[in-house]
């Protein structure tokens, strides 16, 4: 792996709280994560898929599926901390943060960070944002972010923003977590102290913010669907089992 090289990282732990486990939960037989390393995969312009975890059973079920894992410690206190321990040792040149319980991944979502990362070498770090539906805006589990006139974000909350205060026309984006980095903005970003803003919406990327990185926004026509219940287990298995179904009845078509 080269110099320029992008890594897309996908850090997994098994001790979820609302989900303990769910990264080996099956979903149409296969541990949820074995379909988001596929989707991973098969985004172009990714040079490594590696899935970083604490937990053996998850690194057992990843090169049992022919992935690529690596070890990390067990107190790495979130997702960035755990990539950027690894990413310590990797000849990389950005990093592409993708979340383990996103089975439904779009490869595409992936690409264009990949993609801007590689074109535009002057920006620092990058994420998605789609349109929000307005059951999102009172959902404080679904984290909205305001755009100033470049695409770079202006600020991320679990609140309403923008407020509608007399209609108003600019539109409410809905972000989507994944997330690239410049490793050495990553490696920066995981050595610097939780910020006050941080803290208090309980969101990682207002540190970099709140550190004057920008983040660099690019609007997708769509979220994805993130697994954090059994509810949303039962609701991806279905999504997904439709799409299968879908896919024979064409190709027998």
């Amino acid at each position: 792996m080269g110099e320029g090289a992008i890594v897309c990282a996908i850090p997994a732990r098994f001790a979820s709280t609302r989900l303990p486990g769910k990264a080996l939960r099956p979903l149409l037989g296969r541990p949820m994560i074995e379909h988001v390393v596929a989707r991973a995969r098969a985004a172009r312009g990714i040079d490594r898929v590696v899935v970083l975890t604490d937990d053996e059973r998850i690194r057992d079920a990843v090169l049992g599926f022919g992935g690529e894992c690596e070890m990390t410690p067990a107190d790495c206190p979130s997702g960035t901390d755990r990539i950027a321990w690894a990413a310590r040792r990797w000849r990389a040149a950005a990093v592409i943060n993708v979340q383990g319980d996103e089975p439904m991944l779009e490869p595409a979502h992936v690409e264009r960070i990949a993609s801007l990362l590689r074109e535009r070498p002057e920006v620092a770090m990058a994420t998605l944002a789609a349109l929000a539906e307005p059951a999102d805006l009172a959902d404080p589990a679904k984290v909205k972010v305001v755009l100033d006139r470049t695409g770079r974000a202006l600020y991320f909350s679990r609140a309403p923003i923008p407020f509608p205060r007399d209609g108003g026309a600019a539109p409410a984006l809905r972000h989507i977590g994944i997330y690239g980095y410049r490793r050495d903005v990553l490696l920066r970003l995981a050595a610097l102290e939780p910020t006050p803003l941080e803290r208090t919406e309980a969101l990682e990327q207002l540190r970099a913010l709140e550190h004057g990185i920008p983040i660099h926004v690019l609007e997708v026509a769509h979220a994805g669907f993130g697994v954090d219940t059994e509810a949303d287990l039962a609701r991806a298995e279905e999504i997904m089992a439709a799409a299968a179904a879908s896919t024979v009845s064409v190709q027998s078509g």
